[in-house]
């Protein structure tokens, strides 16, 4: 069961690519809420799975690319992903994204 107040500065980072870095904030069985930091030049490799996802572009600038097209993403913007949908990032600016994901991803766990 997740945490119903979450302490960002508690929580560790955790590599997963060149330039990239994630930390799950909360979770339960049916929805999850996860930081990712990026590096000026960090990918996040495009990939589909079959939980629906929304994403809010914290700060920096993201190249997003949701099955063929490709779209530019300051802060403030959003995005959502249908299930088992290829999609990908490509971050133009330092910064983060933070994704939700339905149901919650036992396999970033």
């Amino acid at each position: 069961m997740g945490a119903r107040f979450v302490d960002d500065t508690s929580l560790p980072w955790e590599t997963v690519g060149e330039g990239v870095k994630r930390k799950i904030m909360t979770y339960d069985a049916n929805l999850m809420m996860v930081k990712v930091a990026f590096e000026t030049g960090g990918i996040g490799a495009a990939h589909s799975h079959l939980h629906t996802q929304m994403c809010y572009v914290e700060s920096g600038v993201f190249a997003i690319t949701i099955a063929d097209k490709t779209q530019t993403l300051r802060p403030g913007d959003a995005f959502y992903v249908p299930s088992n949908v290829w999609h990908g990032a490509v971050c133009e600016e330092a910064g983060v994204l933070v994704d939700v994901f339905t149901p919650m991803r036992e396999d970033l766990l």
